[in-house]
């Protein structure tokens, strides 16, 4: 059976597309800025916390029932809770690959994770898109990943080859994460509050796991607690208008579309940080932006 994405009305997955896009860019443009003062895995065990306050925050209120009160709740509640495992994962698997290997090549290949879940999308869900919003999602994925690329630097070290196995694996993750959530709020019991309840479980499971293995040591100060939990509260927020966006908009249109945050990111590394923005950059940005006008059906 086929989902058309023109089905819903368009302000109710666009608007909140457009926020995560924002907060996405933000929070991520922060955490270049403070990446060299907390670890990655310090950064994976504030992202959690902040999304519990956040997802949980929503889902209180919300006032939805909750999914187990219903008898066909536990499929939904079942498949979201899988979801978020996979988004944790995913995050899990990013992480260990650059500490493994060369942040150019690994951060490229994560931002290809739209195109994959484009075409899950297609065989799992049936969702079809025009001919131009398929265009213009390829000019999206194509600028992502070239304002993603930047030149091996003589310094990157590369520890073993594990990363590439440990990449694809995020990649699959993040595309399959994506792809489940879609599918779960067409079963009964599905909103996206109850869904905001899924998400702290799923992240709870998997990036809490992890944070508390390898975040919590060291010394915890508040510096570190500011520079760290700030840019995660913007990026639980951007998954937050994801899950909203999920539930009446196309997935082959909503991932790629808050996948766009690099453009958001590079415009703050250049005012704030200061960083020289490249031709090519520029014109990854310009073919972004003509994606997103064509993308809404």
């Amino acid at each position: 059976m086929d989902h058309a994405p023109a089905a819903a009305p368009l302000m109710l997955w666009l608007t909140p597309s457009l926020i995560a896009l924002f907060l996405y860019g933000i929070g991520q443009g922060l955490v270049k800025k403070y990446i060299g003062e907390v670890s990655p895995a310090r950064f994976c065990l504030y992202f959690v916390l902040a999304r519990s306050i956040v997802f949980l925050g929503y889902y209180a209120l919300g006032g939805e029932r909750p999914p187990l009160a219903a008898p066909d709740g536990y499929a939904f509640l079942g498949l979201g809770v899988l979801a978020y495992l996979f988004d944790g994962t995913g995050w899990i698997l990013y992480f260990e690959s650059i500490i493994a290997g060369p942040i150019t090549i690994v951060g490229t290949l994560s931002a290809a994770y739209p195109a994959l879940t484009v075409v899950f999308a297609r065989v799992f869900l049936g969702e079809q898109l025009q001919g131009l919003q398929y265009a213009a999602v390829a000019l999206v994925i194509g600028g992502c990943l070239g304002l993603s690329y930047s030149p091996a630097g003589e310094g990157q070290k590369i520890t073993s080859r594990r990363w590439i196995p440990l990449s694809f694996m995020a990649l699959v993750c993040w595309a399959s994460a994506g792809t489940i959530t879609k599918y779960a709020y067409t079963l009964p019991s599905s909103s996206e509050v109850n869904m905001a309840l899924c998400g702290a479980l799923g992240g709870a499971l998997s990036l809490g796991s992890y944070g508390l293995w390898k975040g919590r040591r060291g010394a915890h100060s508040l510096r570190a607690w500011l520079h760290s939990f700030a840019p995660m509260g913007m990026m639980a927020g951007g998954d937050l208008g994801v899950l909203v966006a999920m539930q009446a908009g196309p997935a082959s249109i909503v991932v790629p579309l808050t996948g766009a945050y690099p453009v958001v990111t590079l415009t703050f590394a250049a005012l704030v940080l200061k960083e020289r923005i490249a031709l090519l950059q520029y014109a990854c940005i310009a073919a972004i932006i003509v994606g997103m006008i064509f993308c809404p059906p």
